[in-house]
């Protein structure tokens, strides 16, 4: 088999799901400035880059406490820019919330990056669940399907924008005329990846998107979703690809993980776990109510795919993914086994 594409996340947020296990956030990244905060935002990216990692996540998390969900992050846009810079290889892939920016600017400004990279820019349109966030920025706020509407005619404008000279558009939440990106971008068709596992992401992302990307969960959850989103998309003469979420934990044997994954189960706080569903209740189809406890580990079910064990455990679940349609991984790369031993040989196909 061919070897498997990766992704990773942008080390932007203040602090990671400790909170879930009862610990306090960890604000030191907000606390820095200048070089020294430079040098933490970055030195990960460009070993990300050096590890072949294909695509970098940069999320947007407007507010968060870090006690009662996820934490706030630096700006997205400020960050695709920076990385921008600092990179030569790996593509970049912005969050991007409609309601809290127009789609005509996000073109502009996207189409800039575009050619300042050559081609390595795309988008994540995120229709967003956090709902204190709205409000708090001023952003309006619709329904859940609505705000999945709202985000086909983002998607809409964008790529009219990318594709044409010169484009019109009237919708429900959008309207621009005879809108011109000039400088036009480099890359003319813009690469569309999006989150979310309702109904209402799976016929957005069968009928608009490139790229959607998944929670973390077993491969019977995943392959049910990948089968139902692709069979919509076939019916439109349409292909997505799929990015599954995992947080590898490698250890030199099965045993040896599993009981130090256990020990971190047994660890969350049940109150803090409650908080933060109550806070996710904007969301439909992600953060539903499992069995597994692997869910309660952190924000995005990560340890849920299960990549836990030995080397070669990991390596057959990975196998096992990419034989029900996982294209690519969004991984953490905090562990140096899985990167040392795991990564390279998923890249290669070397099962």
């Amino acid at each position: 088999m061919t070897g498997i594409q990766t992704a990773t996340w942008a080390p932007t947020a203040i602090s990671g799901p400790r909170f879930l296990r009862g610990q306090e956030p960890v604000r030191d990244l907000a606390n820095r400035s200048g070089q020294e905060l430079r040098t933490r935002l970055v030195d990960p990216v460009t070993r990300a880059e050096s590890l072949g990692i294909d695509h970098l996540l940069i999320a947007q998390r407007w507010w968060g406490t870090g006690t009662d969900i996820e934490a706030s992050s630096y700006d997205c846009f400020a960050m695709t820019a920076y990385y921008a810079a600092v990179t030569s290889r790996i593509q970049l892939v912005t969050a991007v919330h409609p309601g809290f920016v127009l789609p005509g600017v996000i073109a502009k400004w996207g189409a800039t990056l575009d050619r300042l990279t050559e081609g390595r820019w795309s988008i994540n349109v995120t229709s967003g669940w956090h709902l204190q966030e709205f409000a708090m920025f001023g952003a309006d706020c619709p329904p859940h399907d609505e705000r999945y509407d709202r985000s086909s005619e983002f998607i809409k404008v964008l790529c009219g924008a990318w594709e044409n000279d010169s484009f019109s558009f009237q919708g429900k939440y959008y309207n621009v005329d005879e809108l011109r990106i000039d400088p036009p971008p480099h890359s003319r068709r813009l690469t569309i990846w999006q989150g979310g596992q309702s109904e209402a992401a799976q016929h957005m992302a069968a009928s608009q998107s490139d790229w959607m990307f998944l929670n973390g969960g077993p491969p019977e959850k995943i392959a049910g979703i990948i089968d139902r989103v692709r069979t919509k998309a076939r019916a439109r003469g349409r292909d997505v690809r799929f990015a599954l979420y995992g947080i590898p934990f490698c250890r030199e044997t099965d045993e040896g993980a599993e009981a130090s994954v256990a020990a971190m189960v047994a660890a969350v706080d049940p109150a803090r776990l409650a908080e933060r569903r109550r806070r996710v209740s904007g969301a439909q189809g992600m953060w539903a109510e499992s069995p597994d406890p692997l869910t309660t580990l952190d924000s995005n079910e990560g340890f849920a795919s299960r990549l836990i064990g030995s080397p070669a455990t990991i390596l057959r679940r990975m196998r096992q993914f990419q034989e029900i349609g996982v294209d690519c991984f969004l991984l953490t790369l905090n562990d140096e086994r899985f990167v040392g031993e795991v990564l390279p040989r998923a890249q290669r196909g070397d099962w």
